[in-house]
């Protein structure tokens, strides 16, 4: 299952609503649960396969941690007893006319009993044909399981600490010299950054976190990115904005100008009765888009300047010009 997509095992995007995966849940398990299926293993595969998507879809930080870390960066850090702990469909199958006394009698026959307590919960089984029990089901036949806050393997704590870069390093990528305590040990290490990065994104490193207290495998490490204001450029999203100044007479009568991108400058015409606050775009001059070879857009915001004092010369051209209905 870990490098399954639960969205594509449910049929539904990546933006579907709560009531969406539930509806497409619903149908799939009428579809191929056992009691429609008897005898039938590629269906009870199936149905512990949309069981499993629909646990993480359907709780709302299942889904969150889905999402941010993908399916293997999830399955790293959920196991399958985590999975499925809370995880009720009792009403579900109720409504698709199954017998339900719980989510293990209910999914995997009439031979399982659920339990919790306060130190986590417990799964005890009496061996029969077909569906013999959650555990049987999903984690390969043993007859009783523990569960409590506290393992011989458990991981090390995560980490996480901030990178600073400029817009120019989070446009093109860089190499940076991360520092940071773990462990009470000073740690050192150089990060390559994907070019198109954002503010608030974070890089995981596998590993890289804090020792287990108990022999399990350390923690990771996430950078926190963070990208620093820049002088020329406002960022939204992958689009770039600029601003320009240009006179009066260039806004009435046309003008070329030098607009600054990533890449050097680059001449932009402006038309002929541009108007104050104008937004020109140049196609593909904006941020890189992450994990991906298209750019977002540069769009220059034209200021028409407006002299606040005349030369004699000037005020009577411009009283021509009134005259004139300008």
């Amino acid at each position: 299952m870990a490098k399954k997509d639960y969205y594509e095992i449910l049929g539904v995007n990546r933006n579907a609503t709560e009531e969406e995966i539930k509806k497409a849940y619903r149908k799939l398990a009428l579809k191929y649960h056992p009691d429609r299926n008897k005898g039938n293993k590629e269906a009870e595969e199936k149905f512990k396969e949309i069981s499993e998507a629909y646990a993480v879809l359907s709780d709302k930080n299942k889904r969150e941690q889905y999402d941010r870390f993908g399916a293997a960066g999830f399955h790293q850090r959920f196991s399958q007893e985590d999975i499925f702990r809370g995880f009720d469909i009792g009403d579900i199958l109720k409504d698709l006319g199954f017998d339900s006394e719980d989510i293990f009698t209910t999914i995997f026959g009439k031979s399982g009993r659920y339990r919790t307590g306060s130190s986590g919960f417990g799964f005890s089984t009496t061996h029969q044909p077909g569906w013999s029990s959650c555990f049987d089901a999903f984690f390969g036949g043993e007859k009783e399981y523990r569960a409590s806050s506290q393992s011989s393997s458990t991981k090390g704590n995560d980490v996480v600490t901030s990178l600073k870069l400029t817009l120019r390093e989070a446009a093109f990528g860089a190499q940076k010299k991360v520092a940071y305590q773990a462990g009470g040990k000073f740690q050192e290490l150089i990060v390559k950054t994907p070019p198109g990065i954002s503010t608030g994104k974070k890089l995981r490193l596998a590993g890289k976190g804090l020792p287990s207290p108990s022999g399990g495998p350390p923690g990771d490490l996430y950078l926190k990115i963070e990208v620093l204001p820049d002088p020329v450029f406002q960022r939204e999203g992958d689009d770039l904005y600029v601003e320009k100044k240009i006179k009066f007479t260039e806004a009435v009568l046309g003008t070329t100008i030098d607009v600054p991108t990533l890449e050097g400058n680059k001449r932009v015409k402006v038309p002929p009765g541009t108007q104050n606050n104008t937004k020109i775009r140049i196609k593909g001059y904006g941020m890189p888009k992450m994990g991906s070879t298209e750019k977002g857009n540069l769009y220059v915001k034209i200021t028409v300047e407006i002299p606040k004092v005349l030369t004699p010369k000037q005020r009577e051209y411009i009283e021509k010009l009134a005259a004139e209905g300008l």
